[in-house]
């Protein structure tokens, strides 16, 4: 097992996740997954994996509680997500073995929003962001004020969330770029399809995630 469970204290709650750490690490990406996931992704553990090969740490969380999760309105509660992700970004970042490593976001279909309202409340911190098959357009009323390095990927057979994902890629004035990668859809469950999502990944994370 390439990584350790972590106990995420919040207020009066606690979150679930899962701490990778890289020798040599190079920064960290916390993990925002999309309704209904969670730590245990395995599309987000696959990504979580091979960023670890190109050195780089990662967390995975459960950004709703179990008890909290089986209220559906909650899974779809940006602004709340968003809160849960600062508060959590805060946490890690003050951990001892963290506290020099530039941190990225890694946002997946609904987390993808939530990783980017979440952004202007920890400034410059954040040095670079990946979304995959994400609804950033969920988070457009702050898009313009994003300016760390953004990459959305999205699936050539994603349908009305390519054209959402344009949309959104307008209203960013930082670096940016959006990668449609053919013949995928929404998960990106095809043969090679999520390979070449964690290696644009791991790419776009090499090139921006820096102190």
């Amino acid at each position: 097992m390439n990584y350790k469970e972590v106990n995420i204290p919040i207020k009066n709650i606690s979150l679930k996740g899962r701490l990778r750490i890289a020798e040599n690490q190079k920064g960290l990406v916390v993990f925002s997954h999309g309704s209904g996931s969670s730590r245990m992704s395995s599309r987000n553990n696959y990504v979580a994996d091979l960023l670890l090969k190109e050195g780089f740490s990662s967390l995975l969380f459960d950004l709703l509680t179990e008890a909290e999760d089986t209220i559906y309105e909650n899974r779809f509660n940006i602004d709340l997500l968003a809160e849960r992700l600062v508060k959590v970004t805060q946490w890690i970042s003050k951990r001892k073995d963290m506290q020099n490593a530039p941190i990225g976001f890694f946002g997946a279909s609904t987390g993808a929003a939530s990783a980017l309202k979440a952004v202007p409340f920890l400034g410059t911190s954040i040095k670079a962001i990946v979304s995959r098959g994400g609804r950033p357009d969920l988070a457009a009323p702050i898009l313009d004020k994003i300016k760390s390095p953004t990459l959305l990927i999205v699936g050539g057979n994603d349908g009305v969330v390519i054209d959402l994902n344009k949309n959104a890629y307008a209203k960013l004035s930082g670096i940016k770029e959006i990668e449609i990668i053919e013949g995928a859809t929404h998960l990106f469950s095809e043969p090679g399809k999520l390979e070449a999502v964690a290696k644009s990944t791991c790419n776009w994370f090499t090139k921006y995630l820096k102190s």
